[in-house]
């Protein structure tokens, strides 16, 4: 997502969408940015999962240290086991959940290049085959790796909420919004081709960054 489609997104949603309309002239541009280094995002999201920002980066360091200070490939990853994964501060399922990623990888059952070419749905579907990876991380990969505009994050929480305090008033929700209500709400105010830049001031009006 270039600048110029980030101001193309926000004059869209400005006129289609009237409540969105203050959030984006607060805001400004939408800032994500495509993450072309597909693989890494992906182990760092399964690393970041419920936990904060400092405790995540920590334990990338140290898997990094691990590997010489770089990165490590699939097939280097699998050269090690879960117990020394724990040691570095990985939870047991996490540890588990990176090895699957990086048997997927080097068998060819998750491939970095081909999926730029695969629509939504079938990137979803490939990415969910890993163990730890569900659709939230897939929506997350979607919109903050590959740049994608067409995303609406059904399940986030913080979308929900954000919904909630938005339009809860117009749409009655005494509650956050289910997935069904927020793919209707998006399709009534006409975010489409833009779900991701809509949802991504959704979160800013919370004035919360998404949990990625």
């Amino acid at each position: 997502m270039s600048e110029a489609v980030a101001q193309e997104a926000a004059e869209y949603l400005a006129q289609h969408d009237d409540v969105l309309r203050p959030v984006i002239a607060e805001k400004g541009l939408c800032t994500i940015r495509p993450n072309t280094d597909y693989y890494q995002a992906l182990v760092d999201a399964i690393i970041s999962q419920q936990l904060s920002v400092y405790a995540a980066r920590a334990i990338e360091q140290r898997f990094r240290d691990l590997f010489g200070g770089v990165f490590p490939a699939a097939e280097q990853i699998l050269t090690t086991d879960a117990d020394t994964l724990r040691g570095l501060g990985f939870s047991r399922a996490k540890a588990m959940y990176v090895l699957d990623l990086a048997r997927h990888i080097a068998d060819g059952r998750v491939r970095f290049d081909h999926m730029d070419g695969l629509s939504n749905d079938e990137v979803i579907k490939e990415l969910t085959t890993v163990k730890g990876i569900g659709e939230w991380t897939a929506h997350m990969f979607l919109m903050f790796s590959m740049g994608r505009t067409d995303v609406l994050p059904v399940g986030d929480l913080g979308i929900r909420n954000g919904i909630r305090k938005l339009y809860g008033e117009a749409y009655g929700y005494t509650d956050a919004p289910t997935p069904a209500q927020i793919t209707e709400l998006a399709a009534a105010r006409g975010w489409h081709p833009f779900e991701s830049v809509a949802s991504w001031y959704v979160w800013q009006s919370l004035n919360n960054a998404p949990a990625v």
